[in-house]
């Protein structure tokens, strides 16, 4: 072989084996693509990050003010219940879109010394003139901006005599201390944050309407731009009035007369109506899920109960097996979704007016009755949720906390809508709630309006035990998707074996009725090919998306005690232990 054919043989070999390594190369690319989009289907189950640990007492909330505010209190040695009324004062500062004093909501408390689960209904409620021809035209069609906006949309705030019985009920701190926190915020100021810039954007319109709200929540008459610093005076001298002299001020005192004088000639609340409200003391709902109790909000919330009946009809189907994200596993949820949505149109109201069968519709009986009505992957159009869900807004703030002692708070809050009613009361910083839009406004069904009658709610602050002690606690906002995606949460803790973090940071679906079916965008092409071969109308949203809620938890290790906390990186959350 002569020089020439040696070198072409050489040049060959090096051919080949460059070929040879480009191949391996875009193999290897190939694979880690492929095993990328199934693990964004299905979440990083083997990514193991912790938004926060602790051996002692932890705080998650919404606001990173509001969980500083909590950890300050435990730090000064107050429980679990002081930590969580201090969070919901500064948030009623913080986050003045979401929830404050003029509006209400529900609290879960776990006492460790009686391992006893107490429920606080602080919902607000419809004022002794309200009537469904209120909320009506001649015709019957319902008045939908008065129902939303302005002085008619407001129901009595229960807010501050919900936090204070709880307070003085199992707390061990007084007002003026916890209240503290809130007080220097809305005095001294807070920098607006981008979710802050961002409502006042999207609400602009509302927030220019009262001159009072304008005063407050625009600067020269535009919003407020993130890293500004808003004060809130009015506010913060209205806390004090509260810290000083109790719940009896906001209700018959000064704040009652401010408030009767606002809504005068425009709305309905007077200093009766006012003088009338009390927080309510109820049973919680109580279900199981593979082992772990479950313990919710009872009715006027919907979301415990529907909550436990999503969880039974599921219990029934390998979770584990079939995957986070796959067309069969997203339609079995979306399937149990529309049948529970059924029954809330059907059967939910305040239970102090209508009567609700809550044993039954959370009965494992019953579940086994409706889950054999389904087939994974096969679409049932004829489930119908009715109206009674489309009135309710989707912006509600939620606090989980567990102190060193055992003791959990789940506690969940709203003023309704973005800025509630976009009414400010003059002179006191109140911005009060649209609660009325959370009642059906048609005659004689289970969410109509009646005088002291609590609108329907979806809030759900949910408790976990396990072998009788306590597991976690969690919450969120989300309206009718707090239904579907706390069930979704606890299943990647119990059936994925997820983290706290993982678990709320995994992608979500919800579907209420008919074929659409809500999902963040990851979920993987192929599954959503799948389900639209099926039948499915898909929504995508964006990743990580708002109209998911924002789920704050605390989970505590039964064996090691730890503290294990994780806030929704679609809020702006923020989880501190110590």
């Amino acid at each position: 072989m002569d020089d020439s054919d040696s070198m072409k043989n050489r040049k060959k070999l090096w051919t080949r084996l460059i070929l040879t390594v480009v191949a391996t190369m875009v193999f290897v690319l190939l694979i880690q693509v492929i095993v990328s989009r199934w693990d964004q289907g299905r979440m990083p189950v083997k990514e193991k990050r912790i938004a926060a640990t602790s051996g002692s007492g932890m705080v998650a909330t919404a606001n990173h003010y509001a969980t500083k505010a909590g950890v300050e209190i435990l730090k000064k040695g107050g429980n679990a219940v002081d930590a969580a009324v201090a969070a919901a004062f500064v948030l009623g500062v913080v986050e003045p879109f979401a929830s404050g004093i003029g509006g209400g909501g529900f609290m879960l408390i776990y006492t460790a010394k009686s391992n006893q689960v107490v429920t606080i209904d602080y919902r607000e409620t419809a004022p002794l003139r309200a009537a469904p021809e209120m909320y009506q035209t001649s015709s019957g069609e319902a008045m939908k901006d008065r129902m939303k906006e302005g002085h008619m949309a407001v129901a009595i705030p229960g807010t501050v005599a919900g936090l204070a019985m709880a307070l003085s009920d199992y707390g061990t701190m007084d007002l003026k201390s916890v209240m503290g926190p809130a007080i220097k915020i809305a005095e001294d100021g807070h920098e607006v944050g981008r979710l802050l810039n961002t409502m006042m954007k999207k609400n602009f319109r509302k927030l220019s309407m009262f001159p009072a709200t304008a005063g407050i929540y625009l600067k020269d008459g535009l919003p407020y731009e993130v890293g500004d610093r808003l004060y809130l005076k009015d506010l913060a001298g209205t806390y004090r009035l509260i810290a000083e002299n109790g719940p009896a001020v906001f209700y018959s005192g000064a704040i009652a007369e401010a408030i009767e004088k606002e809504m005068a000639g425009k709305g309905l609340i007077t200093v009766k109506d006012l003088a009338g409200y009390h927080p309510v003391l109820r049973a919680p709902v109580k279900g199981s899920y593979r082992g772990s109790e479950i313990v919710s909000m009872g009715p006027p919330s919907s979301g415990g109960t529907h909550i436990i009946q999503l969880l039974n009809i599921l219990e029934g189907h390998d979770i584990a097996r079939l995957g986070l994200s796959n067309a069969e596993s997203v339609s079995l949820m979306a399937e149990a979704m529309k049948r529970i949505f059924s029954d809330r149109a059907r059967f939910m109201g305040d239970p102090d007016f209508v009567k609700v069968p809550v044993e039954e519709l959370i009965s494992k009986e019953y579940a086994e009755k409706l889950r054999k009505e389904m087939s994974a992957g096969k679409l049932n159009e004829k489930n119908a949720a009715g109206n009674v869900a489309l009135y309710e807004s989707d912006q509600t703030s939620h606090i989980s906390v567990a102190d060193n002692e055992g003791n959990l708070v789940a506690l969940t809050q709203t003023v309704n809508s973005f800025f509630g009613s976009g009414v400010v009361v003059p002179g006191t910083g109140i911005l009060l709630n649209n609660e009325m839009n959370d009642f059906a406004p048609e005659k004689d069904g289970p969410n109509s309006i009646r005088p002291g009658k609590r609108p329907l709610s979806s809030m759900s602050p949910t408790l976990v035990l396990k072998d009788g002690r306590p597991y976690l606690t969690i919450g969120m906002p989300g309206a009718t998707r707090i239904i579907t995606v706390l069930p979704q949460i606890l299943m990647n803790l119990i059936d994925h074996e997820m983290n706290i973090q993982e678990a709320i940071n995994a992608p979500r679906v919800h579907s209420m009725a008919g074929r659409e079916i809500f999902m963040e965008s990851r979920i993987p092409q192929e599954v959503r090919d799948d389900l639209v071969r099926a039948g499915y109308r898909l929504v995508v949203k964006k990743d990580f998306d708002l109209y998911f809620g924002g789920a704050q938890g605390v989970m505590i290790d039964t064996e090691t005690g730890m503290r294990y906390g994780g806030a929704d990186p679609r809020r702006e959350g923020a989880v501190i232990g110590y």
